[in-house]
């Protein structure tokens, strides 16, 4: 019996951050087998306008996962925009799509709110990302709370098709990621357009720099501290065993040990946990060449499968 097939897009907005990699790449290099994992840089077109930046961020997502264990020949990875029959299997769901399902979309209001412009592709976004979901046949997509909607948009569209044109295309389903939100340096939830995020592959003093900044309380040295409202030990227990985590809210609580102490043992963990993730950058950072045919060989997969699917939709229609 096959395995599930796992799916998720990656957007290539800036450098990946321990709120990604707790929240989404882990449970991404879980569930390798059989899965396809995408550059979402179709989308990042919505907010990134500078060509080279974006080239710059699509290479640095493939080299986070490639560092951090993915593996090509277990799991698909690939750009979005190497396999152009999503933008064609986008236009057919439109077809059966209702306006009001998108007008409903919470991440559309949410960006028109915050003045951001709202552009066709912004409006429609979450008919690509349902086109990128069901050209593979995908069974299981791992996505955060805010996510869910469009899971299930993705479902409505899916649904809205099929029952136009016959079962075409295959309802997936979806997992949650990490239930709690991985604390910034503010203490807000970590994200780039918050500019709170510790960088996975920060090192040395910009690393150390960092985490001695992340936001605490005014607790004098010599008295106890509530290690639950505390941002480093929510940070630090990502990294740390059981026994080292008990070890730690000991500390806080008999006092005469500071934040700055926590803060260094934060740092180690960190440096520790992905020292042989930076030895595996390096070495692909010197073979270039290396990373290209890894993602030419993802889309070919990608586009075989994505080729089948929309052949079925286009059959369904009266296409071809």
């Amino acid at each position: 019996m096959a395995s599930k097939r796992y799916l998720s897009g990656i957007q290539p907005s800036g450098l990946l951050h321990l709120g990604n990699y707790f929240g989404a790449i882990r449970n991404h290099l879980k569930h390798q087998d059989n899965a396809f994992y995408f550059i979402a840089d179709y989308h990042a077109l919505t907010s990134t306008r500078e060509p080279e930046v974006l080239k710059a961020n699509v290479r640095d997502v493939a080299l986070t996962y490639l560092s951090l264990g993915l593996d090509p020949e277990r799991a698909v990875l690939f750009r979005q925009s190497d396999v152009p029959e999503v933008t064609e299997l986008t236009w057919l769901l439109m077809t059966t799509t209702g306006m009001g399902l998108l007008e409903r979309a919470h991440s559309y209001k949410d960006k028109v709110a915050k003045g951001i412009s709202p552009t066709m592709a912004l409006f429609t976004y979450p008919v690509l990302m349902a086109a990128d979901i069901l050209a593979y046949d995908s069974d299981v997509v791992p996505v955060g709370k805010d996510q869910v909607q469009h899971l299930e948009m993705t479902r409505d569209m899916a649904s809205s098709f099929n029952a136009v044109y016959g079962e075409v295309f295959k309802l997936p389903e979806f997992i949650l990621g990490t239930p709690e939100p991985v604390p910034g340096l503010d203490g807000d939830k970590m994200s780039k357009s918050y500019g709170n995020t510790i960088p996975i592959f920060e090192k040395g003093k910009a690393l150390k720099k960092l985490i001695m900044s992340v936001k605490t309380d005014s607790t004098p040295l010599e008295e106890p501290k509530n290690h639950e409202t505390c941002n480093v030990f929510q940070l630090y227990s990502l990294f740390a065993s059981p026994a080292e985590i008990e070890q730690m809210k000991a500390n806080y609580a008999g006092g005469n040990y500071g934040y700055g102490h926590a803060k260094l043992a934060l740092f180690e963990q960190m440096k520790a946990h992905f020292a042989p993730a930076h030895e595996r950058r390096a070495e692909l950072e010197r073979r270039p060449e290396l990373l290209d045919e890894i993602l030419e060989a993802g889309a070919a997969k990608a586009r075989a499968k994505a080729r089948e699917v929309l052949g079925r939709a286009r059959a369904a229609c009266g296409l071809g």
